[in-house]
């Protein structure tokens, strides 16, 4: 039996000081979030370059309530975040866009695994092709 932690669907599963957790952000964390910060929309476009930047602070307020999403205790979650160091920061806002990208489309992976397999299919099926018209030719 593996025991490796699965992300669930809309979550995403990441190292964080040595330790692999499940992140996951629901409707009550964003909720959480937007009562002390901005909406989440606008976090989101910030995220892309169409709005600020988020900040430091709601960065690490974003992973600490995907930690609670995904079933860390409060208390467990903003240990974990507060004991980060300014060098994890940037790995923060990485898994924070991550982990907000997936909750508004959690298929997005799939959908494009399922691309790439469709169009390496259709590459093999030209290839085919391809070797059956040469050998018409000859």
């Amino acid at each position: 039996m593996a025991i490796t932690a699965s992300a669930p669907r809309g979550g995403i599963v990441e190292e964080i000081d040595g330790a692999t957790y499940t992140l996951l952000l629901r409707c009550r964390e964003i909720e959480r979030f937007e009562d002390t910060h901005r909406g989440i929309f606008d976090v989101w476009e910030g995220f892309f370059g169409r709005a600020n930047k988020p900040t430091s602070r709601e960065v690490r307020d974003l992973v600490a309530l995907a930690l609670v999403g995904g079933g860390k205790k409060d208390t467990d979650a903003d240990k974990l975040v507060e004991n980060a160091t300014p060098a994890d920061l940037f790995r923060f806002y990485q898994i924070a866009q991550a982990v907000l990208g997936v909750a508004f489309m959690p298929d997005a992976f799939d959908e494009a695994e399922l691309k790439k397999k469709d169009e390496q299919a259709e590459a093999d099926q030209d290839d085919l092709m391809s070797d059956n018209l040469y050998q018409m030719q000859s």
